[in-house]
């Protein structure tokens, strides 16, 4: 799979030069949610960001141009879930291949009869364990169909540092792993049912696929809509307030 994506990769962007406020300002309307940040967080957050600019390898996929404007919405974007937790959540891994809009990857599975089945799996966007982070890029927000790919698969790299993805990442000193249990697992069920139900919900049904997916679909929601999160499962707005160290809803 990895050589069949390498054939997609485009040049990798050059340097970033220096951001101007003005380019700081344009970039950050299209991200309304960081408006909970305090004046020395957004600081904090920018200069984070062109660290994590610098530190990572950055492809453009399919013809894909990189522009300055594209790494910098990303770069904040990854960079927000870690702002209180620090870069190293994001060691041991380089690359970041951004595609224009959705893409497909080439899969492999082999069924209960020894089979080899492969066929091609359109996503928008994919977390390798140890690997790079793969990412749809939509010149529309709208066209992202109210999802936030990049803090979505962000927290999946968070999920990882202590294993495969199952939506319990390593908890820091001070949280319980029980009480993480006990907000996510009846949050979960009780989602997966209402899903099951055929209920329009608010959330992503998305979340229902895997507890890994409804840990990353509610960190999206904990940053861009926390009132809403706090309202559905207040719970486990509790346990991601402790783990992102952030509060949103202040």
């Amino acid at each position: 799979m990895l050589s069949a994506l390498t054939k997609l990769f485009g040049k990798s962007a050059p340097a970033l030069p220096a951001v101007e406020a003005a380019q700081w300002a344009r970039v950050e309307a299209g991200l309304p949610f960081l408006g909970h940040l305090s004046a020395a967080e957004r600081e904090r957050l920018r200069a984070m960001a062109l660290e994590f600019i610098a530190q990572k390898e950055w492809h453009g996929a399919q013809g894909l141009t990189l522009t300055p404007d594209i790494q910098l919405a990303i770069a904040l974007q990854a960079c927000l879930p870690v702002l209180n937790l620090g870069l190293d959540s994001y060691k041991g891994w380089v690359g970041v291949i951004v595609y224009p809009g959705d893409f497909v990857i080439p899969r492999q599975q082999m069924s209960e009869d020894g089979v080899v089945h492969e066929y091609d799996d359109e996503v928008a966007g994919e977390a390798w364990e140890g690997g790079p982070v793969l990412l749809s890029w939509f010149d529309r927000p709208e066209d992202a169909d109210g999802m936030n790919v990049v803090i979505h698969e962000f927290a999946h790299k968070l999920d990882m540092l202590n294993g495969p993805p199952d939506g319990l990442p390593p908890l820091h000193e001070g949280m319980r792993r029980q009480a993480w249990i006990d907000a996510f697992e009846p949050a979960y069920a009780d989602f997966c049912a209402r899903v099951d139900d055929g209920e329009d919900t608010y959330i992503d049904p998305y979340a229902a696929e895997h507890p890994a997916e409804f840990f990353a679909v509610t960190s999206e929601v904990f940053f861009e809509a926390p009132d809403l999160l706090h309202h559905e499962y207040p719970a486990v707005y509790e346990q991601l307030r402790q783990f992102y160290r952030q509060d949103p809803l202040r």
